[in-house]
């Protein structure tokens, strides 16, 4: 019996990405498996079975470094190598690590200079690579997310709480999906979200209901999108907590969203997804992840700009001013 250390701080959709790695060393090793995360982000593990113990700091790695040197870890993972988890390995320097290779230069040569070394390898298995020391193979499962049960919605009974008439229908007791559209139009940063003329103008195309999904910061914004599409628009933005949010991607028909963290909960429950990409590209490796044989999701991008991708994470503007990454994206109705 062994006891490992996995380190990741952040953020959602990469903690989510994780959820393989920490799956694969608890049914593979029979290890006690442990997680290093940032306070804000602890909530998405404390409900997963295959993490024994969840470790959080809010700022400092001294928060939590008496609580690690008393664990006797003999294995550290550390999924996000940066100056934080450098602390770690150093502090516990009798443990052997292992850490992951962020492409940092090969992400550099294809936002600064457009050349392209990336490999055509998703995270996951960049992630998975990092623990094959330990015998550890890709058991073809895909993501987990775990709802706590208190957290899962009944859709029909939150959409009656907003006042307004619309209903989806209640899913099969065989099935997983009701009959709206989830739309997330949140991300982190401006460069990755679709201007709201251009979400609106999808959303009068869709027949069914939709749900709007995102953060307090997208809130204003979703009202303003709901109130100019009509009833069949319902924003949910800022109203649930993050859980809550995933229960309604769980029992969506179909989720479009752009390139964030709800994006990769969606993929952890099979749904099917239409992902929108603006100044990041697929190809930096985080893409939806399904289990071996299903998928792909439809992506929808603007091909052939010379600027694209401008950045590896992401603007609070576009750099060149007329943002044609998302401008330009043609939108199709799923019925």
């Amino acid at each position: 019996m062994k006891k490992i250390l996995v380190i990741r701080f952040s953020s959602i959709g990469d903690i989510v990405l994780t959820s393989p790695v920490v799956r694969c060393l608890k049914q593979q090793s029979g290890s006690e498996v442990h997680f290093l995360t940032k306070q804000s982000f602890g909530a998405i593990l404390s409900d997963n079975p295959y993490i024994d113990k969840v470790f959080t700091i809010h700022k400092k790695v001294s928060e939590v470094l008496p609580a690690l040197r008393m664990e006797g870890y003999d294995v550290i993972i550390d999924l996000h190598r940066n100056l934080r988890s450098l602390q770690i390995k150093l502090a516990l320097f009798r443990v052997r690590h292992y850490s992951f290779d962020k492409l940092n230069l090969e992400k550099w040569l294809m936002v600064k200079l457009k050349i392209n070394q990336l490999p055509d390898v998703h995270i996951v298995d960049r992630y998975l690579k990092t623990a094959e020391p330990l015998g550890i193979k890709n058991d073809g499962k895909g993501l987990d997310y775990f709802i706590p049960p208190e957290d899962e919605l009944d859709v029909n009974n939150w959409i009656a709480s907003s006042g307004t008439d619309v209903k989806v229908l209640t899913a099969p007791a065989n099935q997983s999906s009701t009959a709206y559209t989830a739309f997330v139009i949140g991300a982190a940063h401006a460069t990755k979200r679709l201007p709201r003329e251009r979400i609106i103008a999808w959303c009068q195309q869709i027949s069914g209901p939709v749900i709007l999904l995102g953060g307090p910061d997208d809130r204003e914004n979703g009202e303003f999108i709901a109130a100019q599409c009509g009833p069949h628009v319902l924003n949910a933005c800022g109203k649930l907590r993050l859980h809550q949010s995933a229960s309604v991607v769980r029992q969506a028909r179909l989720v479009i969203t752009h390139d964030t963290g709800l994006m990769h909960v969606a993929a952890a429950f099979k749904k099917p997804i239409w992902s929108v990409w603006g100044n990041t590209i697929p190809s930096f490796g985080m893409y939806p992840y399904y289990p071996e044989g299903m998928g792909p999701d439809r992506r929808f991008e603007v091909q052939g700009l010379s600027c694209r991708p401008c950045s590896k994470i992401g603007y609070a503007e576009c750099p060149k001013g007329h943002f044609r990454c998302m401008r330009e994206i043609v939108s199709e109705s799923p019925g």
